[in-house]
């Protein structure tokens, strides 16, 4: 999650702190355009070939920089990782999040791990982050953000080593809820879990536990429509301060947000929206009137596993999407793990319990 403004004076502070952390306070060509190849093209990602996460290399699987493209045009990058010594075809997965980190962090540590206990896993940067394409950037679409879940499954699908009727996905943190969104409408994604999962387009529209009132949501729509108006004077979508630059007073789950985003020794990235930068002010937008769990309940009979903290703040987010959602499905609850243990605490991600139920799902 990130950050920046309030959107209006008026907010509670549970809707200040929302806005300040996403960034609010974040098919039809038209008759006679013509677009040519050249001008549709993107270019090429120039990815490096260091090692650059926030945690260490593991001996047991081989790594590789890949990118692919997404439905509607745009270049992701992501990172590969094979099991060594593997043979035949293996059932693969998925992953990304949180929301504003990047595949470095906390989506890659799952993805290495998981490549470890023998899937093929690709951990992805979402359109407009990290390293992937997209202009303007630091901007996130629920529908897009979707769609690129889905993208890492085509590619994922076309690797000569995996099973491409064995394949999950694992969203951390607000794209748990991507990932509940894109397994409801896509059928090829065979098992799907949500780890510590935020429902980006509940807590941008209503606020945290729903505390936003409709005279609170009708004036931030008002200073997003205002802001528009802005970004199209100065032809460029404005963006917020630098995330979790803490002034002190803010919230317990701020500070832990904080303590894994800004220490250089656990999960700072630069390339991070999270560690070092902010998401454009309008990015709420997409998300105020596309609840993206309408049809949680489509992806049964394939089975979702929601995994959060006891001492979430987020909790209630997994308690909701589980009883909205319809049978096989497991919540799991973390005993004395915060949010943010699920990012990167290995002594609490329950890497075990992730492995079974795909190892069940994905072999059945």
């Amino acid at each position: 999650m990130s950050n920046t403004t309030k959107l209006h004076a008026t907010h509670d502070n549970g809707r200040r702190t929302m806005l300040k952390m996403t960034g609010a306070g974040i098919a039809a060509l038209g008759m006679g355009s013509v677009i040519s190849a050249s001008a549709q093209a993107q270019p090429e990602l120039a990815l490096g070939t260091e090692w650059d996460k926030t945690f260490a290399k593991s001996d047991k699987v081989n790594h590789k920089k890949v990118s692919f493209k997404n439905r509607y045009g745009i270049m992701l990058a992501a990172d590969l990782y094979l099991p060594k010594n593997s043979s035949g075809k293996l059932a693969a997965l998925a992953i990304s999040g949180p929301f504003g980190a990047v595949k470095e962090q906390s989506s890659g540590l799952y993805a290495q791990t998981m490549a470890e206990r023998g899937f093929i896993t690709l951990a992805f940067d979402p359109s407009y982050t990290g390293e992937s394409g997209g202009e303007p950037r630091n901007v996130a679409s629920g529908d897009i953000n979707t769609e690129d879940f889905s993208a890492a499954v085509d590619y994922l699908g076309l690797l000569p080593e995996v099973d491409r009727a064995r394949i999950g996905i694992i969203g951390i943190c607000g794209w748990g809820g991507m990932a509940l969104n894109a397994a409801a409408v896509d059928k090829r994604i065979k098992a799907v879990v949500a780890s510590t999962m935020y429902d980006m387009s509940r807590v941008m529209s209503k606020g945290y536990n729903d505390s936003t009132t409709k005279e609170q949501r009708a004036a931030a729509l008002e200073q997003l429509g205002q802001q528009r108006w802005i970004d199209a004077e100065n032809g460029k979508p404005a963006v917020g301060p630098v995330s979790l630059e803490l002034q002190g007073g803010e919230p317990q789950f701020v500070q832990e947000y904080a303590g894994y985003y800004k220490d250089k020794q656990r999960g700072f990235h630069p390339r991070a929206i999270n560690s070092n930068a902010s998401w454009t002010l309008t990015t709420p937008l997409s998300f105020m009137n596309m609840p993206l769990l309408s049809y949680i309940d489509e992806i049964s009979p394939r089975p979702t596993l929601l995994i959060h903290g006891e001492k979430a703040h987020s909790r209630y987010f997994s308690e909701t999407a589980y009883a909205a959602a319809a049978e096989p499905k497991e919540l799991m609850i973390i005993p004395g793990a915060n949010h943010v243990d699920l990012y990167d605490q290995l002594d609490k991600i329950p890497f075990d319990k992730i492995s079974s139920f795909f190892n069940q799902h994905l072999n059945a």
